[in-house]
């Protein structure tokens, strides 16, 4: 069974945006493997911006910057 993982800071994404981009990498995986649609999961981890680094710094104090 194919997982698709999506990390991606919380920056509001509503139900309705991740439905949207369950539904749009789903498809888009099944159009370039060819495996069926039912057998692709699709996990979205929201994060904190203390939880990434960007430039060796974490997001949250680069964004105060």
């Amino acid at each position: 069974m194919p997982v698709l993982r999506v990390d991606i800071g919380k920056q509001g994404l509503n139900v309705v945006i991740k439905r949207q981009l369950i539904e749009r990498l789903t498809d888009a995986a099944v159009e370039v493997s060819g495996i069926p649609k039912h057998a692709f999961s699709v996990i979205i981890q929201e994060h904190d911006d203390a939880n990434f680094g960007v430039g060796g710094e974490t997001l949250d104090k680069v964004r105060k910057a």
